[in-house]
């Protein structure tokens, strides 16, 4: 089984998330950001990964430390579960729409963190969740899980929208990349490591 749980606790944050890569989808999260709770819950969905996710923050101050730690807990857990990747196929993308918007997101489970997301200004806040946190749950994760992630919105006007199609762009990428591919021996790179 490719799993893994991660526990994170900090003087802001103290979160466990578990991982299986090779899920049915099925999450149970609970971060206390109800927007964000909706975006893990579809990462796990449309990625098919299995989550489960308790983040306790310091949401009298705001949301920011959470959704950070939730992304450095869950790349930490990705990449755990990953092992050495052998057989993995590397490299995923995918297009997503969600009503008027469309968001396109590729990944490379390189070993290399990088992140570039694209997106235009948006309304700053979502229920609770301001908005600008979505690039950097993306840099957080993609830093812990030691991947390059890119990430951009190509039409939208409905912030809901657009950040509901990045988290679900990201999560079919990453099922992508993740999948195991027969034809793969060993582990997928001129270098022989990842």
């Amino acid at each position: 089984m490719r799993n893994a749980t991660v526990k994170r606790k900090t003087k802001e944050t103290d979160i466990e998330v578990s991982v299986n890569l090779d899920g049915t989808g099925v999450s149970n999260v609970a971060t206390g950001i109800g927007f964000f709770d909706h975006m893990l819950t579809a990462f796990s969905t449309h990625g098919r990964f299995d989550v489960e996710l308790r983040c306790k923050g310091d949401l009298h101050v705001d949301a920011h430390h959470s959704v950070e730690d939730v992304g450095i807990a869950l790349g930490q857990a990705l990449r755990e579960a990953l092992g050495d990747k052998t057989g993995i196929r590397r490299f995923g993308d995918a297009v997503v729409p969600l009503d008027e918007a469309l968001v396109q997101a590729a990944a490379d489970l390189s070993g290399r963190p990088y992140c570039v997301v694209v997106e235009p200004a948006l309304t700053p806040m979502i229920g609770t969740y301001d908005t600008t946190l979505t690039q950097h749950v993306f840099e957080s994760l993609t830093a812990a899980a030691h991947i390059a992630l890119h990430v951009r919105v190509i039409s939208g006007r409905n912030a809901h929208h657009i950040v509901e199609a990045e988290f679900k762009a990201v999560a079919r990428a990453l099922r992508d990349a993740v999948a195991l591919d027969p034809r793969v021996s060993g582990v997928p790179s001129t270098k022989g490591v990842l």
